[in-house]
């Protein structure tokens, strides 16, 4: 059965992709659900839209991931924590932290989602990655310092 996606499905495709699924998948799961619609003449014209406008997206969507880490890149980010007097932090530096200390020392904005931080439970110098884009991956500079 042919359909076309109508939103995204991870391990069958994106929206606006034409996609060959089973009778039963596509009748008894997809179509019910509003996820997919038939594969007309008139729906395939709609889904090259759909297409269209989803790589334009994409691309705008690049081009300001893009942006945030030629910025974000070259910064070290500070973080002050409570520390013990053996550098150790009482508790630990999250993604939350992370994204905290990045808008107030550069007025960027980042999902908390999309920051992967390592457990960070000492002062000094550690590394976070932030994924803003599928295909923009970037580290993120954090000096954790104790708090005063």
């Amino acid at each position: 059965m042919k359909l076309i996606l109508r939103s995204d499905l991870q391990g069958l495709g994106k929206r606006g992709d034409i996609v060959d699924v089973s009778d039963g998948y596509g009748r008894n799961y997809l179509l019910p659900r509003g996820l997919a619609i038939k594969a007309s003449d008139g729906a395939v014209d709609q889904a090259g839209r759909m297409r269209r406008a989803r790589d334009l997206r994409d691309a705008s969507d690049r081009e300001a991931a893009q942006t945030i880490a030629s910025t974000l890149v070259p910064k070290i980010i500070e973080i002050s924590a409570k520390a013990g007097t053996e550098g150790r932090l009482f508790g630990s530096v999250t993604a939350a932290d992370v994204v905290a200390a990045v808008e107030a020392q550069t007025g960027i904005t980042i999902d908390r989602h999309r920051v992967e931080v390592d457990v960070i439970k000492s002062l000094g110098q550690h590394t976070a990655t932030a994924r803003l884009h599928a295909d923009v991956a970037f580290p993120i500079t954090l000096e954790v310092i104790a708090a005063s």
